[in-house]
């Protein structure tokens, strides 16, 4: 599946971040190998490294991850329903209150990675299920019309936002 064409997102920094793909790029091999990078990384921490923040009111590796799996979870909701031709407008989230109230922190690591790979392979069955027709739907999140294509890209996206930050800032 190729990258969305511009007119199925909206402008701004915060997408144009998360769709920063190259034409020639496979949304299904990217996101296997984004799986593959986050459970090699995550299997190999020891338990203080699931808790290290990299400065003072910044997210441990564990809520991180945590975080990624909220966000693919709903960015998978929102293609979801823009596919089935949903109208409504989708909300946007909070992701530090989400992550506030997930108490991620609380959990056992080893869930929470299982959280991710079940979550990650959950997203795999529904954008394969697409048909052309779903992956070009348009609908409304976070007062922004988007497509489906574009908001499965951006779960890509999200996570290879955040594979940056481990690798920069958590030493990985």
């Amino acid at each position: 599946m190729f990258p969305p064409a511009s007119y199925e997102y909206p402008k701004t920094s915060y997408f144009a971040e998360y769709l920063n793909f190259e034409s020639s790029e496979n949304l299904f091999e990217v996101l296997e190998n984004q799986s593959k990078i986050i459970q090699s990384t995550y299997q190999k921490l020891s338990p203080q490294q699931w808790t290290f923040a990299y400065a003072p009111g910044k997210w441990t590796l564990q809520q991180l991850l945590g975080h990624m799996i909220d966000t693919e979870r709903i960015f998978s909701y929102r293609a979801l329903s823009i596919s089935r031709g949903e109208q409504q407008s989708l909300p946007g989230f909070d992701e530090n209150s989400y992550l506030e109230h997930a108490q991620y922190e609380n959990q056992n690591p080893e869930l929470v990675l299982q959280q991710y790979l079940t979550t990650r392979q959950a997203t795999f069955s529904l954008l394969q299920s697409f048909s052309e027709n779903q992956w070009n739907q348009l609908g409304n999140a976070n007062g922004n019309s988007v497509s489906v294509r574009a908001l499965s890209w951006m779960i890509a996206g999200h996570e290879k936002h955040h594979l940056g930050v481990i690798k920069e800032r958590y030493s990985m």
